[in-house]
């Protein structure tokens, strides 16, 4: 049925947005701070030893 076509687009573009957006939130905020932290860790760590 080719008047379906566009929702089918519509929906595949708003679901990738969503998940596209979801996955950004979710690095930003909890995954991508452990390893800025960890690097801080790190330079303290090597700025002690020096």
């Amino acid at each position: 049925m080719p008047q379906l076509l566009p929702f089918f687009f519509t929906n595949q573009i708003s679901f990738s947005f969503i998940s596209l957006f979801a996955i950004i939130y979710i690095f930003s905020k909890y995954i991508l701070p452990v390893f800025i932290f960890q690097q801080v860790i790190r330079m303290y760590i090597t700025k002690l030893g020096s």
